[in-house]
This record gives structure tokens, C-alpha cells and sequence, in this order.
């Protein structure tokens, strides 16, 4: 569980303001209707505000028996930091309701606003709470990397956010699905992964490993360190989505998604009818 936001966040972080922005969130997911922005009640670079925001929706999940599975990594590429006017990336939760694995349908209304972006996703094989969690020892802990697309979504009407309006969306975490095909490091280089994602066979994105921080594993540094320093360290076997390898595309009711990386294959997805889970 991410640590409550009283034993996490600094005084200055309002509670109130804390509480009413989680409330707006928990409310447009749990009606589809998507809400207003929360940078107006905890500024739109708010970074303690925006993560305690961010837990205390974690801990409704929790309480409804969801239960945490691993993490995703946001804001990695530095055209949609550009675009949000920062200069670092963001973290979320994955829950274990997310979870597609490759040719599943996961239905539309799901996620709400759902794009989707192709990732490398990350298995650890041990915990990354002790050490200098450096990039040799990020790399040992990982047991395999698998072609991934993450369903982003957000609960703010039209995208309209700005970073502490994501992050305390959960980072725009919708759903994921793990590509068929899972390596140890030892068999693929992430960082010279080059991508290609269709819709309906149409290339709508073309990316590589080092469009996401340089190198996905760098991504994974970045979240391990953040993640112990929050109280929260990764553990073996929670799944890491180390961030997008190229652009973001919107998806509707029939596509099939189809992204490919050129060690680790392809993963497959299509968006059926259906409704919120």
C-alpha cells in the first residue's frame, strides 16, 4: 500500500483540500462520469499535495479489495514532460483489476478516455529496498521484460490536466496487458528495443528504448529510489510499466491494438463492448 499521506507528507500538505480532491477522483470513477480538474484545490505543481491525494484514493481501492500488484511509470518522455512543463516522471499504482494478458478483449468502458501507449513491462525478481539501488542492481533484481501496452485513462474530463492532476490520478492508470513472449535480461537489450503500434493495422506510433528515460531499466532506478524514499520499496514479484516507448493514441469500441518490439515480439489487444468492471 502507498503510505498514507499523514506519514508521508509534509504539514503543509491541506488536508481538507486533500480529502476533497480524493473525493471528486473516487466519484468519477465510481460514476464514469468524468469530473473537473484537482489542481484547483492542490495547485497545479503540488508534488506532496498530488501523491497524498494519489493515497488516499489507493486506500479507498484497498478498502473495496482491491488489491496492489506493482507499479507504472508516467511522464517519461521528455515531448509529453515538454508539454506538461516538467522535468521528471510521475508514478502510479497497479491494481490487480488492470491486468490483460496478450489477445484478451478488455471492454471499452473500462477506462475511462482510454489511449494507449506501448511499454516494456518489468517482472522483479527481488525486493529493491536495501543498497544503492543503482543500475547494476536494478538490472540483477529483474527476472524477465515483456512487450506491454498500457490502457491509460483519466477521470478528469477532456485530458485536461496538468502534473499534479495526474499524479494524483493515479498517473492516468486505466489497464495493461502483458505481451505472450518474457526474457531475462541477459536475452534482449531494452534500450535498443525498437517499436511499432497499429490500430486496425494502421502505424500510429514508432518509438524505441531510449525514448523512455533514456533506457527503461534508468526508468526503473528512478521509481525504486522514489518508491523506498516514499516508504513504499518494490518487492519481488510486483510487475513494473517502465513508460511509454512512443506516443500516446486515443482507442474506440472494435480497435485492435497491435504493438511490436523488435526482441521481445508483439502484444495484442482489442476493445470490445462492455462497461466498467
Amino acid at each position: 500500500m502507498v503510505p498514507s499521506p499523514s506519514s508521508t507528507h509534509p504539514p503543509e500538505v491541506d488536508a481538507d483540500a486533500v480529502a476533497a480532491a480524493a473525493a471528486r477522483l473516487v466519484g468519477a470513477a465510481g460514476s464514469g462520469v468524468p469530473c473537473a480538474p484537482v489542481r484547483d484545490l492542490i495547485g497545479a505543481d503540488d508534488l506532496p499535495g498530488a501523491y497524498a491525494v494519489q493515497a488516499a484514493v489507493t486506500a479507498h481501492r484497498l478498502r473495496a479489495g482491491a488489491r496492489v500488484v506493482g507499479r507504472k511509470i508516467g511522464l517519461t518522455s521528455p515531448a509529453v514532460q515538454a508539454q506538461l512543463g516538467v522535468d521528471r516522471p510521475d508514478f502510479g499504482v497497479l491494481f490487480d483489476d488492470m491486468a490483460y494478458l496478450g489477445g484478451d478483449t478488455v471492454p471499452i468502458g473500462k477506462v475511462m478516455q482510454p489511449r494507449v501507449e506501448a511499454e516494456i513491462a518489468f517482472m522483479l525478481g527481488a525486493d529493491l529496498a536495501e543498497g544503492p539501488l543503482d543500475h547494476a542492481q536494478v538490472r540483477a533484481a529483474i527476472a524477465w521484460g515483456a512487450a506491454a501496452l498500457e490502457v491509460c485513462g483519466s477521470r478528469i474530463a477532456g485530458w485536461d490536466i496538468r502534473f499534479a492532476d495526474t499524479v494524483a490520478d493515479n498517473a492516468s492508470a486505466g489497464a495493461y496487458v502483458i505481451g505472450p513472449r518474457r526474457l531475462s535480461l541477459d536475452a534482449f537489450s531494452p534500450v535498443e528495443q525498437r517499436m511499432s503500434m497499429t490500430i486496425g493495422g494502421d502505424e500510429v506510433a514508432t518509438g524505441n528504448g531510449a525514448a523512455c528515460l533514456g533506457d527503461p531499466v534508468a526508468a526503473v532506478v528512478w521509481l525504486a529510489r522514489t518508491a523506498r524514499d516514499l516508504g513504499d520499496p518494490l518487492r519481488a514479484g510486483q510487475l513494473v510499466l517502465s513508460g511509454a516507448l512512443g506516443p500516446m493514441r486515443p482507442v474506440a469500441e472494435g480497435d485492435v491494438v497491435v504493438a511490436r518490439l523488435s526482441g521481445l515480439g508483439a502484444v495484442q489487444v482489442r476493445f470490445g463492448k462492455g462497461e466498467r468492471a
